[in-house]
């Protein structure tokens, strides 16, 4: 969905949001990559779990927070176990928190992220060059990233990034609550190319349990599309 100016091709994320402590960790691992280096994709992203990424609406934005709202009123806060940074798939650098303290996929949190998915693809549009990253329950792996879309291809930069990673030894809580889901509108004319050194994320609102609020607009701000 274009925005009116007809200069951004927006799409939306809807994210788990960590506690503050996590989400500080993440933010110093992610400056001190970006300084040491170069890799800036998942510094440019709030610190998240992707529930549904890159969501190309064919509907307005106020139906994509509808239906977020409608599954979050169905969950409580999650407990959710950092397993701490660990390879995945060979290509992202990221805090594992896929699994519960027994090792076991995190029922409560797979189950959030699958009815989001059932939730939001009603709701897509053409993905064009950039597919949506709505996945099934089995395929889905709970994570926030700390390196990402820079590593695809590059071993030793893989490699490298893991080593600053341990060294720096950022503390970070290995169990925390989360509560709350966040809806992001993002921003980039093409999705083409190195996008992730581009974009702009905006954040629409955040979802706890049953209430979602929307911040209000600063005055003159035209309304997004």
């Amino acid at each position: 969905m274009r925005e009116a100016s007809g200069q951004d091709d927006v799409r939306h994320g809807v994210f788990l949001l960590p506690d503050d402590a996590t989400a500080a960790a993440v933010t110093t691992i992610t400056t001190h990559l970006r300084e040491r280096l170069g890799v800036v994709s998942a510094g440019r992203f709030p610190p998240h779990v992707t529930l549904a990424g890159s969501l190309p609406l064919a509907v307005p934005e106020a139906e994509l927070v509808a239906a977020v709202r409608a599954v979050v009123r169905r969950h409580g806060p999650l407990p959710v176990t950092n397993r701490g940074p660990r390879r995945l798939w060979d290509a992202v650098l990221a805090f594992d928190v896929h699994e519960d303290e027994d090792g076991r996929p995190n029922a409560a949190l797979v189950d959030l992220a699958g009815d989001v998915a059932e939730a939001v693809r009603p709701l897509l549009g053409a993905g064009g060059p950039l597919p949506a990253d709505v996945r099934d329950r089995d395929d889905w792996h709970g994570h926030l990233s700390l390196a990402s879309h820079e590593l695809q291809g590059r071993p030793d930069l893989l490699d490298e990034a893991e080593r600053l990673v341990r060294e720096l030894d950022a503390p970070y809580p290995a169990r925390f609550r989360a509560s709350a889901v966040g809806v992001f509108r993002l921003h980039h004319p093409t999705w083409t190319g190195a996008w992730w050194t581009s974009f702009r994320c905006e954040h629409v609102g955040a979802a706890t349990l049953d209430t979602f609020t929307v911040p209000t607009a600063p005055a003159g701000a035209a309304p997004s599309s």
